[in-house]
């Protein structure tokens, strides 16, 4: 459902002051509460603070995107607003301090005033939404900019709809439903019912409705295109709602190719700017840990090499962005290098792994080498784990949908390996739960949503049982 207000929202008439808010909020909050912090424990104003501001502004305007004022509706990143929010201003705090690392200017800035914003800031962001919620709507209705909606169509996509626009203190209210349909559960369900499609012009005349959304079913064009024929003699903005709910949209938007619209219902998220910043985060963070692990992974390649027979690096194919092959870089951890049309996979107790391998897969150590992948663009940090080739074909013909974890690059760690499904699959059933956090990530994806879970992989490492 969530992809319902995302298409939407490239055609919402929702004023231009509310969006800018919406835009602008977290950004210049997160500045505000870095000149309080400075000018309240002393720091005199100078050009470092000015550059660490506009940078500060830019990379929160990017990881917040729009702040949402609704009480309900999705979540960019799961687990409610507090924690969204605080991820979120992780999130730009650590590219901040990778920024500054790379650059070696972080011995520039106070401790204290850097500590100090960063503890503060996610409550003043906190406190300034809560305000912005009560203040906003008395605002725009003492500006009358708050507008009168209808909606055709009293099924399930206009319900859903109006308990969006409901929850929302930017979107006005919906005055009622109009429909065709006559039986008296519609009737008793829809008590804001206020008469059939013929009745939708009259009513937006008489009653000066700002915006028509239409939620009918694409059966009922002919009705449709009457009732667009209709409104054309009113002055209200006519919208029609795509039913996005058969299709489980994943990054649903809306675009155009020559003038033509067209409704994406299977995107990757990682496109424009989030390409980039997507790119540029796994550039970082894969030369930072390189950077620092090299000796314990040469230590690791010269123990598997001395450890037993066979070469320090294991390569095996696996699918790739858009099901492209790619050769992924492991240190070997069994006695065995299988890369065929059948592969067994680990089991516990299995004779195969080797005694420093079975310590290697515990601690994910053998997965170090993937860092080279990851700067060398076949995959990313974060993303749906690979599959060996042999155990894609066989599962995508079991499972829907498994191919579309393949719309983005695949992960050294994932989603779904952070909520205890890592290793083994002894079941199909065990693959559709990974694949179904696998595709929730793409829902979902923020870079406060990747902070996080390289957060808990951290944790993962040092225990889980279902690594062996």
């Amino acid at each position: 459902m969530s992809g319902l207000v995302d298409v939407l929202r490239p055609f919402s008439d929702e004023r231009p002051g509310a969006v800018l808010l919406r835009l602008l909020l977290a950004p210049a909050v997160c500045v505000a509460a870095l000149a309080m912090c400075a000018l309240a424990l002393g720091e005199p104003a100078s050009e470092r603070y000015v550059i660490l501001a506009v940078v500060a502004f830019m990379v929160a305007l990017q990881v917040f995107g729009e702040l949402p004022l609704a009480n309900g509706g999705p979540r960019p990143a799961p687990g409610g607003l507090v924690q969204d929010i605080a991820l979120k201003w992780a999130a730009v705090a650590a590219i901040l301090l990778l920024l500054g690392f790379i650059t070696k200017l972080t011995g520039l800035y106070s401790r204290k005033v850097m500590l100090t914003w960063l503890v503060v800031t996610p409550f003043a962001l906190l406190l300034a939404r809560a305000l912005a919620c009560r203040l906003l709507p008395k605002v725009m209705i003492g500006a009358g900019e708050l507008r009168s909606r209808v909606i055709v169509g009293a099924n399930q996509l206009g319900d859903e709809l109006a308990s969006r626009i409901h929850g929302d203190p930017c979107l006005g209210d919906v005055v009622g439903f109009f429909d065709d349909r006559h039986e008296p559960r519609l009737r008793a369900r829809t008590p804001g019912c206020l008469g059939g499609l013929a009745d939708v012009a009259p009513y937006v005349k008489r009653h000066h409705v700002s915006e028509v959304y239409i939620t009918l079913p694409v059966t009922s064009d002919a009705r449709i295109l009457r009732l667009a024929r209709e409104l054309r003699d009113t002055t209200a903005s006519v919208y029609l709602v795509p039913n996005t709910l058969p299709f489980d949209a994943i990054q649903a938007r809306v675009g155009q190719i020559g003038g033509i619209p067209l409704l994406a219902v299977l995107e990757t998220p990682f496109y424009g700017v989030n390409a980039l910043l997507k790119r540029a985060t796994d550039l970082a963070v894969a030369g930072l840990a390189l950077a620092l692990l090299w000796p314990l992974m040469l230590a690791i390649a010269a123990g598997v090499r001395l450890g037993s027979p066979g070469p320090a690096l294991f390569r095996q194919r696996r699918y790739g962005l858009d099901g492209e092959e790619f050769l992924v870089l492991k240190f070997r951890t069994m006695t065995v290098c299988e890369d065929g049309t059948r592969i067994v996979q680990a089991r516990r107790d299995d004779g195969r792994v080797t005694r420093l391998g079975a310590f290697l897969r515990r601690a994910s150590l053998d997965e170090l080498p993937q860092l080279l992948n990851v700067l060398e663009g076949s995959m990313s940090m974060v993303g749906p784990r690979p599959h060996a080739v042999a155990h894609n074909e066989q599962y995508r013909g079991l499972i829907q949908g498994y191919m579309i974890r393949h719309k983005v690059k695949p992960g050294i760690t994932g989603w779904a390996q952070v909520n205890g499904l890592r290793g083994e699959t002894r079941s199909v059933e065990r693959m559709r739960r990974r694949i179904e956090y696998d595709l929730d990530y793409l829902r979902n994806w923020s870079p406060a949503l990747d902070f996080l879970i390289l957060f808990r992989t951290a944790f993962v490492m040092l225990k889980d049982p279902n690594a062996y």
